[in-house]
């Protein structure tokens, strides 16, 4: 018997415990990588194994131990202006129609779901902060939000390393948007500015984290049994404004999993949240 298949019950019962609180499954193929994400925590709190891992779980109040234990087993893989294409349609397509509908009230609120580390938040500021003249006197709010503590203390920080500066954005936006620190790079306060981080769970009910016009819920739930897909969704429409927008990954769908959504007829790889009462039509 081998070291993968001793650890085989211990790795269960942990990507048990990463369902039950964030809905992000880890197939039995995969369980290798629980191991390497632990290994820095047993290292902290001198723990052999994932078996001893499991039995201080279990054994005592361990709060804030389980709370570093599902963050380092989720997947916060980020990057700036991630999926080029994706940005590029939002900012010449999808917020130019949102904003012929809002221009009475001149008021735009966009929530990055899944925010991670704050790459993707921080692209839609420097978006918007690109055309500022364009948006002189609107409102514009962006909410991000995560289920990890610890990515999100590293969002709102907004301090980056040479590795993670360079992943998708060019020279003359790290000199813009960016001051060198030492090696790391830090993000300017005006943009820093435009976005409000905040912790929240997907599949938990939240009243004030509504009327929407655009949600961006890329890479997060293709992780997501198919019932905590159900929810998440049903819980992305009721945070939208009837006929605002939602912006999945590129290998994600609400096909067979949502009757709330309608592929966009008008932005390819865009959702629609669908009017009450609406008849259900999947548009090609």
């Amino acid at each position: 018997m081998n070291e993968e298949s001793l650890s085989a019950p211990a790795s269960k019962i942990l990507a048990g415990l990463l369902e039950a609180r964030t809905g992000q499954v880890i197939s039995a193929n995969r369980f290798w990588r629980i191991e390497t994400a632990l290994k820095p925590i047993m290292r902290e709190y001198d723990i052999p194994d994932l078996d001893a891992l499991v039995a201080v779980l279990l054994s005592v109040e361990s709060d804030d131990l389980q709370r570093e234990v599902i963050d380092a087993m989720l997947n916060n893989e980020s990057s700036f202006f991630r999926d080029t294409m994706m940005f590029s349609l939002l900012q010449r397509q999808v917020i130019p129609h949102i904003a012929k509908e809002r221009a009475s009230s001149k008021k735009l609120r966009i929530w990055s779901s899944g925010c991670s580390t704050g790459q993707e938040p921080y692209s839609l500021a420097m978006m918007f902060a690109e055309e500022s003249f364009k948006w002189k006197d609107w409102d514009i709010e962006i909410v991000a939000t995560d289920i990890s503590q610890d990515a999100l203390n590293y969002a709102r920080k907004g301090v980056y390393s040479q590795f993670e500066i360079q992943r998708g954005l060019s020279v003359e936006r790290m000199l813009r948007y960016f001051k060198q620190v030492g090696s790391t790079w830090s993000i300017k306060d005006d943009v820093r500015s435009m976005v409000r981080f905040r912790q929240d769970n997907l599949l938990r009910s939240s009243s004030d984290l509504r009327n929407f016009d655009l949600v961006l819920c890329r890479n997060v739930v293709m992780y997501f049994s198919p019932e905590a897909r159900h929810q998440a969704y049903h819980r992305l429409a009721q945070a939208l404004h009837p006929g605002g927008f939602m912006m999945l990954g590129a290998a994600e769908t609400v096909i067979g999993y949502d009757t709330e959504f309608s592929v966009s007829k008008d932005f390819r790889g865009c959702y629609e949240r669908r009017p009450a009462g609406e008849p259900l039509a999947i548009r090609a």
